[in-house]
């Protein structure tokens, strides 16, 4: 059995680092993570082995690589949502968006982007107050009475992804958050991303199979092997933005990925 990992809550900011305030941090250090055999003749599984990286506060941070290969449950580790049975997990307060929205269906759209805010104490009434002006911002307007069930795809990813921002949290974790959108909303999404990034900072590990949204979007490029997840390549992707994909810069970037994608 490997040996019992770390898990940290709470991030020791290094010997002469800068005041981080709200923004989180995170860092990885050999995190590893077996899952225990299943049943009678079941096998471990191996899901991350020895990965090492870092996000400095205010940073997003890409992790790309093949399906199946660990991203997510990467994202699960530095939430807490699973503890490394090797090496160390070291986390400012993290909240995970998911692949699926996972709204409640009872609850009409602008009651589930206030959750997160009723989670924190705020009383049903002033939560919604809080979320309501948001709305015209994610192209909502209009739908804050809809069930989910009268959503689109894209809108129910759009009420979830508010949902995430309003838990205040410092680091968001977010899964594919715009797989299920369609190419020009996907596209409008990453743009204002990057803006609410820049008037209002988070640390955010974004998991993607789209290397033009980890180029258009990310400060840093972490590319993972197959199953188990070990770190294949860090790049860096030190360019000024706003950004467009079209961009000779970006591009060349796209093509760096791709290649320490395909090994």
């Amino acid at each position: 059995m490997p040996a019992k990992g770390v898990m940290t809550t709470s991030l020791e900011a290094p010997p002469g680092a800068p005041e981080r305030g709200a923004i989180g941090a995170v860092r990885l250090d050999a995190a590893s993570l077996t899952y225990p055999p299943r049943g009678r003749r079941g096998l471990a599984v191996e899901a991350v082995a020895d990965v090492t990286f870092s996000a400095a506060p205010g940073e997003v941070v890409a992790l790309v690589g093949p399906s199946g290969c660990g991203k997510s449950t990467l994202l699960e580790l530095v939430c807490g949502l699973r503890l490394p049975t090797g090496g160390a997990v070291a986390a400012d307060p993290a909240v995970l968006m998911p692949q699926r929205d996972l709204l409640l269906p009872w609850l009409d759209a602008l009651g589930n982007a206030a959750l997160a805010l009723r989670l924190h104490g705020d009383g049903r009434d002033s939560a919604r107050a809080a979320a309501a002006p948001l709305f015209e911002r994610f192209g909502l307007a209009g739908f804050e009475t809809a069930r989910p069930a009268e959503l689109s795809g894209g809108m129910r990813q759009r009420v979830a992804f508010l949902r995430t921002l309003l838990s205040g949290k410092p680091v968001l974790c977010l899964d594919e958050p715009f797989a299920a959108l369609d190419a020009i909303t996907r596209d409008e999404m990453r743009r204002w991303l990057a803006d609410t990034l820049a008037q209002e900072p988070r640390t955010v590990l974004l998991v993607t199979h789209d290397v033009e949204e980890a180029a258009v979007l990310a400060d840093r490029i972490v590319v993972l092997t197959p199953r188990p997840a070990r770190v294949a390549a860090v790049i860096e992707a030190a360019l000024p933005r706003p950004r467009e994909a079209t961009q000779a810069d970006v591009v060349a970037l796209r093509r760096r990925v791709t290649d320490a994608l395909r090994g």
